[in-house]
């Protein structure tokens, strides 16, 4: 079971960045999927979460409106799609799947994460 995070990098104020995560070793079409971050000295925090027949998404308040989250379970991919980036959204982003997560916001109820890619927005 892995997840491999992409799509990382600079951007500026305002601008967008697409994150993707590439499952292998389990159909995570029966996994519910997240995206959390991690910005330097505070706590990972959940982003945004997606149940398993890509359907209901969730959001934290941060982010809602600007970012979307989306999955394609034939090609075993997760996507974050982040729009009008804000400094503080500056962080390592993580994707995590869990076989039986009842509230998408719990982190401790996903089973796997990945090892993230870096988000920097900065001009």
């Amino acid at each position: 079971v892995r997840l491999v995070e992409s799509g990382g990098g600079l951007a500026q104020p305002g601008g967008s960045l697409r994150l993707s995560c590439a499952a292998s070793g389990f159909p995570c079409s029966v996994y519910a999927m997240s995206w959390a971050r991690q910005a330097p000295g505070k706590d990972r925090e959940w982003v945004a979460g997606i149940n398993r027949d890509e359907g209901d998404a969730y959001y934290a308040d941060s982010v809602e409106v600007r970012f979307t989250i989306s999955r394609d379970n034939a090609k075993n991919m997760l996507y974050l799609q982040m729009n009008n980036l804000e400094p503080e959204d500056t962080a390592l982003y993580y994707c995590g799947a869990g076989r039986w997560v009842v509230d998408a916001d719990s982190l401790a109820e996903y089973d796997v994460w990945g090892q993230g890619t870096q988000v920097t927005v900065s001009s």
